[in-house]
């Protein structure tokens, strides 16, 4: 019988890095996501087709039930290593789903194309954690790791709050649907930024993480108790400046965007996927002309 599931990508405006040590953070499930198609067939193993926004397949395996069980060591990373460590945590959670059966055919297909970091990955293991009912926060953190609030935007169908407490992710609906969010766009970036320096900064500055939570949680609910574009605007800035001084790494706008004439936000890892332009008029014009053509107003980008 086929069976098919889905899971939102995610946008993460407040919390970026805190939330792995309990920062609030407002997380933002978005209208763009991942199904994934699941079909028996004779052979035992997983054949495996992996389908971009426009139908082009850009990754494509078989894997056979004893590679999933016994997870051969291969140092190369690759697409395939990546998917056969997720199939192996999830054989260890529930291996009622490889005994004595056939195989099946498993396709995926993005809503959005897999390079704009919506959470080609998050919305995998989501899928993947519906099909074989196994948690997917702890699937997540058998695999990849993580705050695990993507996987908390994959489940859910409207903006949240989200916090990691003792580990363990607690997350709540909330309403987010300002009246400006008319102002509100979603630049994509073109480009997968490394992080490593950003984080080894972060890490290194733990002995004062309590006061920049403290700092962040204030803005998170600010935002969500405060409907004035003025005060939204000031919480985004201030947000900016706060973890641009943690993390030791200029703003997006001070490295990209200096004469934008309106307040840039950025958006999960630092200089990478998406960020967030805030403009009193539409900004597409602005961002085309210097090579950024992906430019989404709030309504076609965000879950209400």
């Amino acid at each position: 019988m086929k069976q098919t599931f889905y899971s939102n990508g995610k946008l993460l405006l407040t919390g970026e890095y805190v939330v792995l040590d309990g920062a609030l953070a407002l997380a933002l499930p978005t209208k763009f996501g991942q199904n994934l198609t699941v079909e028996p067939q004779l052979s035992k193993q997983i054949l495996w087709k992996s389908l971009d926004q426009d139908g082009s397949i850009w990754f494509e395996d078989a894997f056979t039930f004893d590679e999933i069980i016994k997870k051969p060591f291969d140092a190369e990373n690759s697409v395939r290593n990546t998917l056969l460590e997720i199939l192996h945590e999830a054989f260890q959670m529930n291996p009622d789903f490889l005994l004595d059966k056939n195989g099946f055919n498993i396709e995926t297909q993005l809503s959005f194309p897999k390079n704009w970091g919506l959470g080609t990955s998050s919305t995998l293991i989501n899928n993947i954690g519906q099909w074989l009912k196994i948690d997917a926060f702890e699937l997540l953190q058998r695999s990849f790791g993580g705050s695990g609030y993507d996987i908390a935007c994959a489940q859910k169908n409207t903006p949240i709050i989200y916090q990691l407490v003792d580990q363990k992710p607690i997350f709540k609906r909330v309403v987010f649907y300002p009246e400006y969010r008319n102002h509100l766009f979603f630049v994509y970036l073109n480009r997968k930024q490394s992080s490593k320096t950003a984080i080894a900064n972060y890490m290194n500055k733990q002995s004062e993480i309590g006061k920049t939570i403290e700092k962040i949680n204030a803005i998170t609910q600010s935002v969500l108790t405060n409907p004035d574009f003025k005060t939204f605007v000031y919480s985004m800035e201030k947000h900016e400046n706060i973890l641009s001084d943690v993390l030791e790494t200029s703003t997006i706008k001070e490295a990209l965007f200096d004469d934008f004439k309106g307040t840039i936000k950025s958006l999960g890892a630092w200089g990478g996927d998406f960020i967030l332009a805030i403009s009193k008029e539409n900004p597409t014009g602005y961002f085309t002309e210097r090579g950024f053509h992906t430019v989404i107003p709030f309504d076609e980008m965000i879950l209400k």
